[in-house]
């Protein structure tokens, strides 16, 4: 028997790059199964890996830094230059600078977080002469709209007495007037181009402070009023460049940065796997895979609407190719997910524990999960041979 795998996964959120991940697949499929061909495509869809994925893929450069973290201290943080390029593009993923990892779990606040460390990066890169940024948008820890990347780069938010607000999503509820005078004159030289999540909206009842707040620490109250803040936010955006964030596609991705891109930056969003699949060439690998392994640490109902597994799943079903997916934890809605190209799976999780044990031992248990996957795989190959044999 022949068997060729493809390992496709996204990271594990604090715990497993979308590397390492791969890794642990390629680890359990072979212990399975060692005369396997397996094929490795680990996944960025904008958030944390997005930078490194890209630049691997083309042979660029890294380029490290300190910038203002989302609590308001100092990170280290990266960002890259697309290697065989005409147009000196840079990438950058916001979660390097302003990502829920960077937030201390004792600190999730999204009325005080920002993302003015994002704005560093993107002045870091037109510094070295950046003609064209790649903004990747994933894995956030704030809700400031982008406000705080817009302050970086020389926006004024100013509230009814002209006083600068201070950092974080909570405060643009008192937002009177945006001063774009100050704004960094090398932004209207360079195209902004942000991947994001197409279904993120910013305003609304499934607005990104009433869907993605409660994740990243945020009480009911605080929803309701980041949800006030973000409609104060839209309407300032609208009265000082004209441009409509509230509904916008995309928009609401990475807490609102979405909006700030389109609306302040001048940039364009786009479905975040236009761009990445500009650069990874996974329907290449799905052409030569008999089966498809991806995962991510949470497998639910929100899966089909723009994460890893789902659009995977979705260019391996057009190709006929089976696909499993592994999960850290699943979730309510799970099985939507075969309706949109995910033919079975399972959560890497055999016993009850702790998220810190979990966290600790997702190698070992995303490793053992894809060997148990693949012995399973195995199995139905057997009785399919000796099926065929009968007949």
């Amino acid at each position: 028997m022949s068997l060729t795998v493809l390992v496709a996964p996204s990271g594990f959120k604090e715990s497993l790059s979308a590397e390492q991940a791969a890794d642990c697949i390629e680890q359990g499929v072979l212990r399975a199964f060692p005369q396997a061909k397996v094929l490795k495509a680990p996944m960025a869809d904008g958030g944390e890996g997005f930078t490194r994925a890209l630049i691997g893929a083309t042979g660029g450069t890294i380029h490290t830094m300190t910038v203002t973290g989302p609590v308001g201290e100092p990170v280290a943080a990266h960002f890259g230059f697309l290697g065989g390029t005409t147009i000196k593009t840079a990438v950058i993923e916001m979660a390097a600078a302003a990502g829920l990892s960077l937030v201390p779990r004792d600190r999730r606040n999204p009325c005080l977080t920002t993302s003015y460390g994002v704005g560093e990066l993107v002045r870091a890169a037109l510094d070295k002469g950046a003609r064209r940024i790649v903004l990747g948008c994933g894995d956030s820890g704030i809700n400031d709209g982008g406000a705080g990347m817009a302050e970086a780069l020389g926006i004024r938010l100013l509230d009814s007495d002209g006083l600068a607000l201070p950092k974080g999503g909570a405060a643009l509820s008192r937002l009177a007037s945006i001063d774009m005078r100050g704004c960094d004159p090398r932004l209207s030289e360079v195209q902004i181009d942000a991947a994001v999540n197409w279904h993120n909206m910013l305003l609304g009842e499934k607005g990104v402070a009433r869907v993605f707040g409660p994740q990243k620490g945020a009480t009911p109250e605080q929803v309701e009023e980041l949800a006030v803040a973000m409609e104060t936010y839209a309407q300032a955006i609208a009265r000082a460049t004209g441009i409509d964030v509230g509904n916008a596609p995309g928009a609401g991705a990475s807490g609102g940065l979405g909006a700030a891109v389109l609306g302040l930056l001048s940039g364009k969003l786009h479905p975040r796997y236009d761009i990445v699949m500009q650069y990874l060439e996974l329907d290449r690998f799905i052409a030569s895979a008999d089966l498809v392994i991806t995962a991510e640490g949470s497998l639910d109902g929100q899966t089909p609407f723009g994460k890893v597994p789902a659009e995977v799943a979705h260019r391996a079903k057009n190709a006929g190719i089976p696909v499993i997916a592994l999960a850290g934890t699943i979730g309510k809605g799970v099985r939507l997910n075969f309706e949109h190209g995910i033919d079975a799976f399972a959560s890497i999780l055999s016993r009850p524990c702790t998220l810190e044990d979990a966290i600790h031992s997702a190698p070992k248990l995303l490793a053992r999960s894809a060997e148990d996957a693949v012995r399973m795989v195995m199995v139905g190959m057997s009785m399919t041979a000796r099926l065929n044999q009968a007949a």
